[in-house]
């Protein structure tokens, strides 16, 4: 009898052992920042419940994340046990197959739908009914204002809110009487027009049915806004989250921003600490809503049903623990999902950075009006084909409704592919 392969039989089965036990208790959590802050947060708080998992929090950028998902999902290997998904990038996952239903039991999720914003389920829930996601955070579009700038040009509040023409005229004011410019880029007018008036059950390009709605008087309405401020010198033709962008802030270079209500805890954090007292915030013009990003949790089906348990467990405890829900939001400025959390008197505390205003009660409001938009699969193909299209009316003057027919044959022809 070989002794050294018996040996190595024992030692390959002790270690299964000791792998399925180590396994058994770490959890894996798969996020990107600033999203991954929550599960940091989280893990003392979780900890004191389940005291024999540990968790694993693994952290790439934005991009990267969502790119190495697409690929675990794919192929199955090196999948996290949950993961942390950003709902511009739901689209790619609702339809692929790839995500637990949670809408199905062991985790009959759907039985939370009234204690969470009605417009997030909508977003993670594929044309079959699954729910291929959880809501954990939103981001209620917010109109930021330099209240200081706006003095300086005689402009009020209702001004820029009004509507959209008033607002792009308050522009023209504040751009003559203190150069600052009315918003970063033009494009932004854009983005927050396609997001609001559209049909709940539709998305931004595509009805329940998959038809592309960009060649529509939603999109020539958004390509007119954007093209107005452009061509009146009203935009510092600077994009988000770029260097310029951040300097914009600290220079006081723009009156205006459209963001999501946690642009706020960036500004005061790092990007704009000094212009502390000078913004506030206000609904958008004209009366909209939209959502700015939201993130969510998910499981993956390519891993074992002990794992799975784990993973609902702690996804749970994620997005219907008020007291978890509530310390995202004090610490992340993550406003939360969970309707119990936003209800807290939290939501009444002064804002310092924003002046002493008490601007959650006005993300409050928004949260609760925002429509219930789908997402689809193409949704980041047909947002990159209409911004390039919105570049060239932008930049070469091509004309809108030109654009739009070609933005609208462009995304029709990736369809068919």
């Amino acid at each position: 009898m070989n002794h050294s392969h018996t040996f190595a039989v024992a030692a390959a089965s002790a270690l299964l052992t000791f792998s399925a036990f180590a396994q058994q208790k770490t959890l894996v959590v798969a996020s990107f920042p600033s999203f991954d802050e929550a599960v940091k947060a989280a893990i003392p708080l979780y900890k004191k419940i389940n005291p024999d998992v540990n968790i694993k929090l693994v952290s790439l950028s934005y991009a990267d994340h969502h790119n190495a998902l697409v690929t675990a999902l794919a192929t199955g290997a090196g999948l996290p046990d949950v993961v942390g998904v950003e709902v511009n990038f739901l689209g790619k996952f609702v339809e692929s197959g790839g995500l637990e239903d949670l809408s199905k039991p062991p985790y009959s999720a759907l039985q939370h739908k009234d204690k969470i914003v009605r417009y997030t389920f909508a977003q993670a829930t594929s044309k079959a009914g699954g729910l291929v996601a959880m809501p954990a955070d939103l981001g209620p579009g917010s109109l930021f204002f330099r209240n200081d700038i706006l003095a300086k040009a005689g402009v009020s509040e209702k001004d820029l809110t009004q509507n959209w023409e008033s607002y792009i005229a308050a522009g023209k004011t504040i751009k003559a009487k203190t150069g600052a410019f009315l918003v970063p880029n033009a494009t932004t007018l854009s983005d927050v027009y396609i997001r609001s008036s559209i049909k709940d059950g539709d998305g931004i390009y595509f009805d329940k049915n998959d038809k592309v709605l960009v060649n529509t008087p939603r999109f020539e309405r958004a390509f007119e806004l954007a093209k107005s401020v452009r061509s009146q010198g009203l935009d510092a033709k600077i994009a988000p989250w770029t260097s310029e962008w951040n300097e914009g802030f600290k220079r006081s270079s723009f009156a205006t921003e459209m963001s999501g209500a946690w642009l706020a805890g960036h500004l005061g954090s790092y990007i704009a600490p000094e212009t502390k007292g000078q913004w506030r915030v206000a609904n958008l013009p004209s009366g909209v809503f939209a959502s700015w990003g939201g993130s969510f949790y998910a499981i993956p089906k390519k891993i074992s049903d002990e794992k799975k348990k784990l993973a609902w467990d702690f996804i749970n405890f994620m997005t219907t623990n008020k007291e978890m829900q509530l310390i995202a939001f004090k610490q992340l400025d993550a406003f939360p999902a969970l309707i119990e959390a936003a209800k807290d008197s939290f939501i009444d505390q002064p804002i310092e950075y924003l002046g002493g205003q008490k601007a959650r009660q006005i993300w409050r409001t928004a949260a609760s009006n925002i429509p219930a938009i789908t997402v689809n699969k193409l949704d980041p193909i047909a947002a990159e084909i209409v911004a390039a299209e919105l570049d060239k009316v932008l930049e070469t003057n091509k004309s809108i409704k030109t654009a739009l027919v070609d933005a609208q044959r462009q995304i029709e022809r990736r369809i068919r592919k």
